[in-house]
């Protein structure tokens, strides 16, 4: 499976974004997608993470209130919308996908990632 993540961009303490993960070849309802996000000079953190199969959703304490993540299953998308933002959402976002339902927290888990999108939150 192949994933393609878009959406990011720069944006003002307080403004909202939405970013999209679209996944070609291989699909599955027995599957996760989850978030991550890595600043400069930190380690690649869980943002939020979804299952293909009954749609469960789950956050990080940081994002939770703020970020809402979604899918469309007809076209194989996640949506990680990001309301709110504070000038410590600014990272590299990424989208990452595993076969199985659960959804890890941890980077190691997942087998498939999208290229990354730059959220920069800045005034």
């Amino acid at each position: 499976v192949q994933l393609q993540a878009s959406g990011g961009g720069l944006v003002q303490p307080g403004g909202s974004l939405r970013l999209s993960c679209v996944a070609s070849g291989r699909t599955s309802n027995d599957a996760a997608t989850a978030w991550f996000r890595q600043a400069p000079g930190k380690e690649r953190e869980f943002v939020a993470g979804i299952r293909w199969s009954g749609g469960n959703t789950y956050y990080a304490d940081s994002v939770k209130g703020r970020f809402t993540i979604s899918k469309n299953s007809a076209k194989n998308t996640v949506y990680l919308q990001m309301n709110s933002m504070k000038l410590e959402d600014t990272a590299v976002y990424y989208c990452a996908l595993r076969w199985g339902s659960t959804v890890h927290r941890t980077a190691e888990y997942y087998g498939s990632w999208g290229q990354g999108t730059l959220v920069t939150v800045s005034s």
